[in-house]
């Protein structure tokens, strides 16, 4: 059976880092097993909190705007196009720059849940 989820569709919500998220396709909404899909938004100036997974590979994928992505110290800008590797265990952050909202697609494996999300 074919699963297709409209992003349109997806209600948001805000996650334990801080982002407002719209969940595309995980076990929430989905027969997902191994892996989850969202769109995530940050206004201009704001940021995640940092954090890790222990579990979770993440990878990012930045559609819209401008920001900083700082993975264990190591901070670069990131721009549309970008795709960035987040490793399980690796503290990181995303902030958006002053002009314009930062948006990206968050996709982790195992899924996200909010019990593997750790804080300093």
């Amino acid at each position: 059976m074919m699963t297709i989820r409209p992003i349109a569709e997806q209600k948001p919500f805000t996650t334990k880092d801080g982002s407002t998220i719209r969940s595309i396709l995980d076990c929430a909404n989905a027969p997902v097993a191994n892996q989850s899909l969202a769109e995530a938004t940050l206004p201009p100036n704001a940021a995640t909190e940092r954090h890790y997974h222990r579990l979770s590979e993440e990878f990012y994928f930045i559609l819209e705007g401008n920001g900083t992505m700082e993975i264990d110290g190591e901070s670069k800008p990131v721009t549309i196009g970008d795709a960035i590797l987040i490793p399980p265990g690796a503290w990181h952050q995303i902030t958006a720059d002053a002009q314009s909202p930062l948006k990206l697609l968050c996709c982790c494996a195992p899924p996200y849940s909010h019990e593997d999300t750790y804080f300093e």
